[in-house]
């Protein structure tokens, strides 16, 4: 069986430089890519917009009893109804912005045109280009504060290019009530880990909307014979003799994972969409802009494959792939030669 993925790897050279001269040499490119996709879906964006204190129309609606909004008798002379001219709310709204930059996201399997990290970075700056068009304030946690700007995606992509080693998870204590945040990673950490990480959102009462990028090999898990996995965080290995006998209960555990978390996010009011690799980009950006055009106090928009619980021990799934008897993040795996490793 010939390879299956690889994680992809810019230079031998430590870690942290090699992951920045990576995202530099990206970014010019992945900015491109994004705007092309905004292109595709920018017809029916039309921002978060809602009736408020504003300078500009925004729509006519029937007038109700006790209305204290003004008649607009030019156009209720139209028809036998009365209408009331509704004005644009102008307050810029504020959205933080995150995309997963750990080691993992650089899997890419051959069923999959681009890796993670690139499809992340991808939607992430597509919302910033979004987002800037309409007018909003947007973030990067640990990268930018809060500004408001039309070349908005292209600052963003400008501060990436420059920035150092960036954290694996960033503090998200700043990011009060109100605000929204997308977050695009693979979230394959320990569930208990990910919640805790965003509790602090829940409890300040932002709106999340998390972006799950998948690749189309951590599904279906299509090893057979003897495999060699490898932890793309701490270069662990893990030698299978039969992988094919692990896939059922890989894909249980894989998709117990996302609807546990799916279900945290609806119960909280917080959008999950899951954007496959081999699918095009802008399927996750129409979903995520349902999630945010809805009413706040509504349930979330949530996307995802339903799945099991399962408590069999020996087996979890994590980062691309998986692990055996629990402990760090999961595992990328490539079939062929015994003892071959996709490193």
């Amino acid at each position: 069986m010939g390879r299956i993925g690889e994680v992809q790897a810019p230079v031998a050279t430590r870690d942290a430089l090699a992951r920045g001269r990576l995202r530099a040499s990206l970014v010019p490119d992945l900015l491109v890519e994004a705007r092309r996709i905004v292109n595709t879906v920018i017809a029916g964006w039309h921002g978060r917009r809602k009736r408020g204190i504003g300078e500009n129309f925004w729509q006519f609606r029937p007038y109700v009893e006790g209305d204290s909004s003004r008649i607009d008798w030019r156009r209720s002379a139209r028809d036998d109804h009365t209408y009331v001219r509704d004005r644009e709310w102008e307050a810029a709204h504020t959205v933080w912005l995150w995309s997963d930059p750990s080691p993992s996201m650089l899997y890419k399997s051959a069923a999959a045109g681009v890796s993670k990290e690139s499809r992340a970075l991808v939607l992430a700056l597509a919302m910033a280009e979004l987002l800037s068009r309409s007018g909003e304030r947007i973030a990067w946690p640990g990268l930018t504060d809060p500004f408001t700007a039309r070349n908005g995606a292209e600052r963003i992509a400008a501060q990436l290019s420059h920035a150092g080693e960036l954290p694996a998870k960033p503090d998200l204590s700043a990011i009060r009530r109100f605000c929204d945040i997308v977050i695009v990673s693979d979230f394959l950490d320990p569930v208990e880990e990910t919640m805790a990480w965003l509790d602090v959102l829940a409890r300040h009462g932002v709106r999340a909307h998390l972006i799950e990028v998948a690749d189309p090999a951590e599904e279906t898990f299509p090893y057979a014979g003897r495999t060699e996995f490898t932890d793309p965080e701490t270069g662990d290995k893990l030698t299978a003799g039969r992988a094919e006998t692990l896939k059922e209960e890989y894909r249980l555990l894989y998709t117990a994972r996302r609807e546990e978390l799916a279900g945290w996010c609806k119960r909280l009011g917080w959008s999950f969409t899951v954007n496959h690799t081999d699918r095009f980009a802008s399927e996750a950006l129409v979903r995520v802009h349902m999630a945010m055009t809805a009413d706040s106090s509504r349930p979330g928009l949530t996307t995802g494959h339903a799945g099991l619980t399962t408590g069999h021990a020996g087996l979890t799934t994590g980062h691309a792939g998986l692990t055996a008897g629990g402990g760090h993040a999961g595992l990328t795996a490539g079939g062929g030669d015994p003892g071959k490793a996709v490193a």
